[in-house]
């Protein structure tokens, strides 16, 4: 069963192209949602989505994830793997409820994703029918690197992690974006030097080119 994802909408009534945020473990959508006010001006007719994830989140009650994380919060490994699975499925169905809404074809999408939430976007997206304009990903990791070959369609990415990260480890970026590459995907990297799980302003402005980019060349 599909569990229904809640989401705020930021943007223009008649959108042509949207971004859908996917936050990171125990946070919720206003967390990211903050991001469309400096990207807005810069993506004109652009529709800002960011989903809470379907779960509460064991280690803060106010937050919410994706999946839980074993050695985090005493879950079991079958029991992240099955929420992934399931919340993989609630987020292809949110997403094609958005493009559905808002009368777009799939390349007019882009996700942009920051910590568990990267790692959801670099899942969902190479599964989806029709190929998304590209994904950004924040301080994620890819959760399967021995199966991105699989891949359905191979859009383009942005892998964008600080070098001092505590967290999900900056080695994570390299060893995504080689597996991507390897599989045939078209990957590019940003380093955010001396930040540690966050996004920093120049991360940000690396983020913002790549989706003009992304939305112009499919234009």
């Amino acid at each position: 069963m599909l569990r229904e994802l809640k989401s705020e909408r930021k943007g223009p009534r008649k959108a042509d192209t949207v971004v859908v945020f996917l936050h990171g473990y125990g946070a919720d959508g206003a967390d990211l949602l903050g991001l469309a006010d400096p990207l807005a001006p810069h993506l004109p007719g652009t529709a800002f989505y960011a989903p809470n994830a379907p779960e509460p989140c064991l280690n803060n009650p106010m937050g919410y994830q994706w999946f839980p994380i074993p050695w985090m919060d005493g879950s079991s490994e079958a029991q992240a793997q099955a929420s992934a699975a399931q919340s993989f499925k609630d987020i292809n169905a949110f997403l094609d409820g958005v493009l559905a809404d808002e009368g777009l074809a799939a390349d007019r999408l882009a996700l942009v994703g920051f910590s568990q939430g990267t790692m959801m976007a670099l899942a969902v997206a190479p599964q989806r029918d029709e190929e998304i304009a590209g994904v950004v990903g924040f301080s994620g990791r890819l959760l399967d690197p021995d199966n991105v070959g699989q891949a359905r369609v191979k859009p383009p990415v942005l892998l964008v992690h600080g070098d001092q990260d505590p967290v999900v480890p900056f080695e994570s970026m390299g060893i995504a974006g080689e597996a991507l590459q390897k599989a045939g995907f078209t990957v590019y990297g940003h380093v955010m030097k001396g930040t540690a799980h966050g996004i920093s302003p120049d991360g940000l402005s690396v983020a913002l080119a790549f989706l003009k980019e992304r939305f112009a060349a499919r234009l």
